[in-house]
């Protein structure tokens, strides 16, 4: 039968459902998403990804432009001039980030019209607008026009990290903005079908990792040119307008049309890069991100779970099976590890939260640490007081061994050096053979107590009247008393069945019987009460003896503790009987209790429960003090 684990590794193993617990949890909290987030950003800055030749380019509606036409009134007119010129070169997209739900000057109007009629590839932008859920769509007469619709609501998140690839409205939903170009640029009109599956998009031979449940995309922004330039080239709309070779910058790329000016540009983001940047040119950005392939996977609950529990068990195994510097060292390697998986995951484009494997690791270790602390720290403290007990013991008993030894030492002597009359010899043999006795009961009590403590018998279970084991008692200790004239009295005596060790039974209750004889004055009255109530029995043996204090009383039961009767009386004894006793009463399901008052005696009572051992427990072979 597999042996069940003890309580310190019960302990232990709690500590550590504990730690993975709390990690998990507060992994899943929004806290715990700002500083993953946060991370993130950071091994963006120090991991940024390979810069390459950007197949996008961004028609800048910037401060410039709005001066020019006067503002917002008068930009469809500019706008149409500079599709008019993109027509010309043929790019592979145009996506227009600019709303035009309203109708504004009817000769603007056509103008756009016309130039929209035929720009190849034409994306145009839809709003969400959240209440009522409702999609601000573009004026028909520029919708028929376009080869899609795309979504261009951005999350109200203070960094953008991730473009959501599609929104629904109602019974409508719109992919994104960024999206619908990517696609119309790789497929075209004609058969451009977006595949989706629960865990991917696939656009053409591009798979795009995002799972259908949130459809988020980590962008890949390209890391800014020094003095915070975007790689990502863009051109003016008035210069567009104004200097016709400009035109060809756009030739064969992916056009992003939309507002750049500071003053107009109600999108402006952060970007992990701690740079603010428009919705265009993060569109732009989501278009690069999907042309290059440049995809991120966010680990899944799963893995992130499977790691952290793998942190707590191989925390919980170093600190098992090694303690000192080699279980610290190994304890530092693993917060090393847990500090460094989201960085590895990072190089191999996996996005894997930072928080909670770290606080898994932390938790674990910290924990599993100080709980092994505490334990070797309690086990030294047991070992410390079992070797000051050992020590105290023997040296007690050493010095309990002198006397009978100096008096079977002496005899033998005399009976050897000097030519002694049958009597005396007699008189010195039955000295050393006393003596011999007396000090075998040291040794043999001595070994009782220790056996009886560490376990290495069991208590019998078996079925006794206690009134036999109290007249045993009371025939067995009869001549002491007679010796000093003690009067034993028995008072009340119930017959109550008991069931365990009657031998051990007997040792207790003649234990404390000769206790009460020998530590009380002569001529006075020892009492023996035994009194049934239900399941429960109560003996009690009285004595009328100089008696105990509160202090005596805390100490009575303690291995070889000594109280001031005894050294008043000059009774020689171990000082542990009364230890031996309340093991075996405790064994039998049973407790002690003690009342005393100086200068009026002692009770003490036996309370045991009527039924049966229900575990086997130590018992040696147990003789009096």
């Amino acid at each position: 039968m597999a042996q069940r684990p003890g309580r310190v590794t019960l302990g232990y193993l709690c500590v550590l459902a504990v730690s993975f617990a709390a990690a998990m949890t507060a992994g899943w909290t929004p806290l715990a998403r700002g500083i993953d987030g946060s991370a993130y950003d950071w091994m963006f800055q120090l991991q940024p990804p390979q810069p390459w030749e950007p197949g996008s380019i961004i028609l800048a509606i910037d401060e410039a432009t709005l001066t020019q036409t006067g503002g917002t009134r008068h930009l469809r007119r500019e706008l149409a001039k500079g599709m008019k010129r993109l027509i010309s070169v043929r790019p592979k997209a145009v996506a227009i980030d600019v709303i035009l739900t309203d109708e504004a000057d009817p000769a603007e109007d056509t103008a756009l019209e016309t130039a929209f009629r035929g720009t190849p590839n034409l994306v145009l932008p839809s709003d969400l607008i959240p209440s009522p859920s409702r999609w601000e769509d573009p004026l028909p007469r520029f919708r028929k026009y376009a080869a899609a619709v795309g979504h261009v609501h951005a999350d109200p998140d203070p960094i953008c990290r991730t473009l959501v690839l599609y929104k629904v409205a109602g019974h409508d939903r719109r992919w994104a903005l960024s999206l619908e170009a990517f696609r119309l640029s790789v497929l075209g009109p004609e058969s451009a079908l977006i595949v989706e599956s629960p865990k991917a998009l696939q656009i053409g031979s591009t798979t795009i990792p995002v799972s259908r449940a949130d459809a988020a995309l980590q962008i890949r922004y390209l890391q800014p040119l020094p003095g915070g330039a975007s790689r990502i080239p863009a051109v003016s709309l008035t210069q567009l307008n104004q200097d016709a070779s400009l035109a060809e910058r756009f030739r064969g790329k992916a056009v992003f049309v939309g507002e750049t000016a500071l003053s107009q540009a109600r999108d402006r983001l952060m970007t992990p890069y701690q740079q603010t940047m428009t919705g265009v040119e993060i569109h732009a950005q989501a278009y690069e991100t999907m042309a290059h392939g440049q995809f991120f996977q966010p680990a899944s609950n799963l893995t992130v779970a499977g790691f952290c529990l793998a942190i707590t068990i191989a925390a919980g195994f170093v600190f098992f099976y090694f303690t000192g510097w080699p279980a610290y060292l190994l304890g530092a390697v693993l917060l090393a590890v847990a500090h460094a998986a989201p960085h590895i995951a990072f190089s191999r484009n996996v996005i894997f939260p930072y928080l909670a494997p770290v606080l898994a690791a932390w938790l674990s270790v910290v924990g599993a640490a100080a709980w092994m602390y505490f334990v070797v720290r309690r086990q030294l403290y047991q070992s410390e007081s079992d070797k000051a007990r050992y020590q105290q013991a023997i040296h007690f008993v050493t010095h309990e061994m002198r006397s009978p030894l100096t008096a079977i030492q002496g005899s033998s002597e005399m009976m050897g050096r000097y030519n002694l009359n049958d009597e005396k010899r007699k008189q010195m043999a039955q000295m050393i053979n006393s003596e011999s006795k007396r000090l075998a009961r040291m040794i043999q009590t001595f070994l009782d107590i220790e056996r009886l403590t560490d376990g290495q018998s069991e208590i019998r279970a078996e079925p006794f009247e206690l009134q036999q084991v109290i007249e045993a008692c009371l025939q067995r200790a009869q001549p002491l008393a007679e010796r000093k004239q003690i009067e034993l009295r028995v008072e009340e005596l119930d017959t109550f069945p008991l069931v365990g060790d009657r031998e051990l039974m007997e040792y207790a209750v003649y234990n404390l019987l000769t206790n009460a004889i020998k530590y009380s004055p002569p001529e006075t009255i020892v009492t023996i009460r035994a009194l049934g109530h239900g399941q429960t029995l109560r003996l009690s043996i009285v004595d009328n003896g100089i008696g105990m204090d509160d202090k005596e009383l805390r100490n009575i039961f303690k291995k070889f503790y000594r109280t001031k009767k005894a050294e008043t009386s000059g009774e020689v004894g171990t000082g542990i009987g009364l230890s031996i006793v309340e093991q075996i009463v405790q064994h039998h399901g049973g407790r002690m209790e003690v009342t005393s008052t100086p200068g009026k005696g002692s009770c003490f009572t036996m309370v045991l429960p009527r039924g049966t051992v229900t575990q086997p427990a130590p018992v040696p072979k147990l003789v009096s003090n």
